[in-house]
């Protein structure tokens, strides 16, 4: 195993939660234990990444947005990682692709909001994302409709299941969407209070 690297067996199931976590807050812990419980994964893996090409605005320093995920999660099932920057991707389907070579027999799982999955066609190489690993999508406020109703879910509604464990035993392309008890946190609201960084 590389130096720095999360630890995984073969076998195990990993949930990726990607993003810029600009900051980490209680919605993500949230959407984290959830899909912990509902696929029943072993693992979720934050990547906290070096930054984001869909938004304009530059993250706050990787280091800080990194201590700051680490004090709000804390479950020992998840590992705040910068594998990101220790792999030098920038695109989620470049990481999963990467991770997949170093962790041969892991299973992983994608983890999204349904925000995301509302502009999920304007990832890079999107359809390649679906086709490599299963995804798991959970509720976000106001996004439900907009997330069932996206381009990506209708180009692949023929591929979704109805319950989040299937994600576990299914080969990729599969997806659900989850709904959950919702937290209205958001990382541009805290942003703008301008209150996290102490």
């Amino acid at each position: 195993m590389r130096a720095g690297f999360p630890k995984a067996a073969k076998g195990m199931v990993i949930g990726l939660l990607g993003g810029s976590f600009d900051p980490a807050h209680s919605g993500h812990v949230h959407i984290t234990r959830e899909a912990l419980k509902r696929m029943g994964l072993d693992r979720v893996w934050w990547l906290v990444s070096p930054g984001n090409p869909l938004k304009a605005r530059g993250p706050a320093p990787l280091a800080d947005r990194m201590a700051r995920a680490r004090a709000v999660m804390r479950d020992p099932r998840v590992v705040v990682s910068d594998l990101e920057a220790r792999l030098g991707t920038v695109r989620t389907v470049d990481t999963i692709a990467a991770l997949q070579a170093i962790y041969p027999g892991v299973r992983f799982v994608w983890l999204m909001g349904a925000d995301n999955l509302g502009q999920f066609h304007r990832w890079e190489r999107w359809q390649e994302i679906l086709w490599r690993v299963p995804v798991g999508v959970l509720a976000r406020p106001g996004w439900g409709v907009a997330g069932r109703t996206s381009k990506a879910a209708r180009i692949f509604r023929g591929e979704r299941v109805s319950r989040g464990e299937q994600l576990r035993l299914r080969d990729a392309p599969a997806w659900c969407f989850v709904n959950l008890p919702l937290d209205g946190s958001s990382s541009s609201e805290i942003r703008a209070r301008g209150d996290w960084r102490g």
